[in-house]
């Protein structure tokens, strides 16, 4: 959403400020139909320069210019679009690098892995419009490697796009349709799949794509951008070549692939149930729960493994199984939260809840009358929102009165993970004590039977 502002400078031009998350547009009112500059003669796409004006200096990287406004990213990342006729003075600080290759199109190498690439949307496939200073998606998925050509000597590239939408937007129908891309490509001559995606749920599609792709015999990366393509500090393009390397190497697991840090020198792969966005903007927000990383990926040296637990390439077919239940809920308790809420899923005909409560996994006393209800009706599933840790009926005699009313307590699962797997085993059997019985046990890696403590705040 945009704020629009009007602002009086003291060279006295009329403008309006455009702000997003990532740009700062500043356009006149009125505006000439030519652009009667040599500005874009004297410098190109990519020069850092310094430009002055009656009121203002700025100091950043040419971009691609629309009309008359000469686009200009600022050292904080933020971009300013200034009236040309209102530039005085310039400065060439430097001259840009010589430009990579651009590929206007996917290329096959000729006896490289084969790798496929599902396009689903998010920041790491998106642009930014200079006119307007919006970002919008692309609208070819070819443009995603288009400057990445790093990716195509790695691999023979294949590129999908079910649809295009950003994560928020994102529903369970959307991770059958990408389940079922990825068994059908790794089950038709695929080394490895990568899935882009909208950061801010990818971790809920990480872990259902830990559940559907049963009896997993090669690599799936799951990968995003925090900054979008246009900002130096662009984190997509490290990120997809970590993931082509990932998917590529002989680990069969579901994993997250981000950013180790806020430099860029590593990649970390974190396990589809055990990973978490743990920051809005940090290059680095995704970080494994209760456990480590079971692996680190550098662009340039491939794939160190970390944890020799994990499963291994083989040459067996996955299995799809992405049916799930649609009427399962996540509840947050928070304080004063009347119970009436679950009641209302209850009457709602809901078949499975997933309670994220405090510490070790409680809820108010006087909610015990509408469990003891719920659970003739639904699963009712207990996680901690401590995030780090595990929930434990048997510490206070609230936890064990929760218990022995019916309440399934999911160890250390977290609340994201469980509600996609409650949802995928109701789906899976009708019988519903098999149901809590497998919420206890470990299916895809989401439990822990020990937790490192150095895996806190890692």
């Amino acid at each position: 959403m945009f704020h629009r502002t009007k602002l009086y400078f003291p060279w006295k031009p009329q403008i309006l400020l455009m702000q997003s998350v990532s740009q700062v547009v500043v356009q006149p009112i009125e505006l000439n139909s030519s652009f009667e500059i040599d500005f874009m003669v004297k410098f190109d796409v990519g020069d850092l320069v310094r430009v002055n004006g009656h009121g203002f200096e700025y100091t950043g990287t040419i971009m691609p210019s629309e009309g008359n406004i000469v686009m200009i990213k600022l050292e904080n990342g933020y971009n300013v679009g200034v009236y040309h006729k209102r530039i005085r003075t310039t400065h060439l600080i430097t001259r840009a690098k010589q430009k990579p290759t651009i590929l206007s199109k996917t290329k096959s190498q000729s006896g490289h892995p084969k790798v496929t690439i599902i396009s689903t949307g998010g920041t790491i496939t998106s642009k930014v419009d200079y006119k307007t200073g919006a970002v919008s998606p692309l609208t070819r998925p070819e443009d995603l490697i288009a400057n990445v050509p790093e990716l195509a000597k790695l691999a023979d590239i294949k590129i999908l796009a079910p649809f295009s939408k950003f994560s928020e937007d994102l529903t369970p129908q959307d991770w059958q349709k990408i389940a079922d891309s990825v068994a059908h490509e790794l089950n038709n001559g695929a080394q490895g799949v990568v899935v882009t995606h909208g950061t801010d749920t990818l971790h809920y599609t990480a872990a259902a794509l830990s559940f559907m792709l049963k009896d997993l015999s090669k690599p799936v990366a799951l990968v995003g951008g925090q900054r979008s393509s246009d900002r130096g500090s662009f984190d997509g393009h490290q990120n997809l070549i970590c993931a082509v390397q990932y998917a590529l190497s002989n680990i069969a697991e579901v994993a997250v692939v981000m950013h180790a840090n806020s430099d860029d020198d590593i990649c970390y792969a974190i396990r589809g149930t055990k990973v978490r966005k743990m920051h809005s903007s940090r290059r680095d927000a995704f970080r494994p729960i209760n456990c480590s990383a079971f692996a680190e990926i550098h662009p340039q040296d491939g794939v160190k493994v970390t944890d020799k637990k994990t499963n291994r390439r083989s040459n067996s077919k996955v299995v799809l199984a992405n049916q799930l239940e649609p009427k399962v809920a996540l509840i947050k308790y928070s304080p004063g939260l009347h119970a009436d809420v679950l009641d209302y899923y209850v009457d709602k005909g809901y078949k499975g809840i997933i309670l994220e409560g405090t510490g070790f996994g409680h809820v108010a006393e006087d909610w015990k009358p509408h469990i003891e209800r719920a659970v003739k009706h639904a699963v009712i599933c207990m996680t901690t929102q401590t995030i780090y840790g595990a929930t434990n009926p048997k510490v206070y005699s609230k936890g064990r009165q929760l218990e022995e009313a019916g309440v399934v307590f999911c160890n250390d699962t977290l609340a994201e993970t469980a509600y996609i797997k409650l949802m995928i085993l109701l789906k899976r059997t009708k019988n519903l004590e098999d149901v809590k019985k497998m919420m206890t046990e470990n299916l895809a890696g989401e439990i822990n039977n020990r937790i490192e403590k150095k895996s806190f705040l890692y």
